[in-house]
């Protein structure tokens, strides 16, 4: 029986995806074989040897050590795309906020509550209307920083809204190029694209090459007049640099985020909300469904999709065959090493695959009969080979 670890509240409909046959689902467990997560924070926590993966029940992995974990053979998944719909919908509501007058004129209408004639209020309604008055998104255009499975849904409603849309992502992977609507244009760099947008939304991980992409440099290039929309990760975008922006009356005339910061309170030109992105009860349940059946692919059967640190393997698995998956350094020679060891003792190969991302190699081989004790003792300890599972 495997054992599930859970860490924050984890959606009933994900969790119901474990069998209670197969596996034993608590908060409060030990020896757990996976870990399953939403926010919570796992730099400072010690991790037990039985641990084979962790399931981020969500795209950003900001919270999990995953370059600790990818040492010691642990595979980590997240759930892209899962909340994408969320979070391009509170998007839209970002830029439909900028772009009319909605929160001053209901601030507005708040300080009439002292009024008791109905007509009067309207008469004051109707001519004061003009002070919240705004501008339709149809025409304006949109840049899209990152175009993977939220941006490139963000594109396609910024089309269908009539606006034009301009689109940058170094990074972007042949899959999310044919998502992505063909009326979207592509930037060369940042910098054009803050120079060409009326609004821009961010839409990247926070990783290395990411952090601190907005800062004071690079919104020297902002259009006159630009919104910009944070609905990715805080780190992205310097709010210092986006409050001396503002203040100086450079390119930016609104910032709308998710990550409130003390450098941007109680300013009329930011809207700041609670990181309630991708908070919906279809985001948390979609996200969940979806790290549970990787996790029980992964664990039953040493399948991995959607992981941030292991590359992509899947295989069907043999009929009648015993399967064993190993991780190792990606170094030459091991795989050789490892058959070696399995032809020596007639232990027959009948499928395999082989695949490596960066530093690691992970390897699937379905086998005519099970390893005994000895081969699987063998093979982990060729060096470079960080673990063995035989499922």
């Amino acid at each position: 029986m495997f054992k599930i670890k859970t860490y924050n509240a984890i959606s009933t409909k994900g969790l119901s995806r474990f069998s209670s046959e197969s596996y034993e689902v608590a908060s409060e467990i030990s020896h757990a074989d996976a870990y399953m997560l939403r926010s919570h924070k796992l730099h400072d926590e010690a991790l037990p040897e039985t641990v084979k993966a962790v399931g981020r029940a969500g795209a950003g992995t900001n919270n999990v050590p995953v370059d600790d974990y990818s040492k010691k053979g642990v595979v980590v998944f997240n759930a892209p795309g899962a909340n994408a719909n969320a979070v391009k919908e509170l998007v839209m509501t970002g830029m439909l906020l900028a772009s009319r007058g909605i929160v001053p004129g209901m601030d507005y209408v708040k300080t009439l509550s002292g009024m008791t004639d109905a007509e009067e209020m309207g008469k004051l309604c109707e001519k004061e209307k003009k002070n919240f008055a705004g501008s339709e998104l149809m025409g304006k255009t949109l840049g899209v920083v990152g175009l993977g499975a939220i941006g490139s849904m963000v594109a396609d409603m910024a089309l269908g809204f009539g606006m034009k849309v301009i689109g940058f992502d170094p990074a972007l992977s042949v899959e999310a190029a044919w998502k992505l609507p063909s009326a979207v244009k592509r930037a060369e760099n940042l910098q054009s694209l803050l120079a060409n947008c009326d609004y821009v939304t961010i839409h990247v991980p926070a990783i290395a090459p990411t952090l601190n992409m907005i800062n004071a440099d690079s919104l020297k290039a902002a259009k006159a007049g630009q919104v910009l929309l944070n609905f990715a990760r805080e780190s992205i975008v310097n709010s210092e640099a986006v409050a001396a922006n503002l203040d100086s009356e450079g390119g930016l005339r609104q910032y709308i985020c998710d990550f409130p910061h003390p450098s941007l309170m109680e300013r009329d030109d930011v809207y700041i909300m609670p990181h309630i992105g991708a908070s919906t009860a279809e985001a948390e349940e979609n996200c969940a469904i979806m790290v549970a059946d990787q996790l029980m692919d992964y664990l039953e059967n040493g399948n991995i999709k959607n992981s941030v640190n292991f590359p992509l393997v899947i295989m069907d698995r043999a009929a009648n065959a015993s399967r064993m998956t190993f991780t190792n350094n990606n170094v030459s020679g091991v795989l050789g090493d490892v058959l070696a060891i399995l032809s020596s003792n007639s232990v027959n190969v009948v499928d395999m695959v082989n695949k490596s991302r960066g530093d690691l190699a992970y390897s699937i081989i379905d086998l005519e009969s099970a390893p005994s004790c000895d081969v699987v003792n063998a093979i982990t300890d060729i060096e470079h080979v960080i673990n063995v599972r035989v499922l």
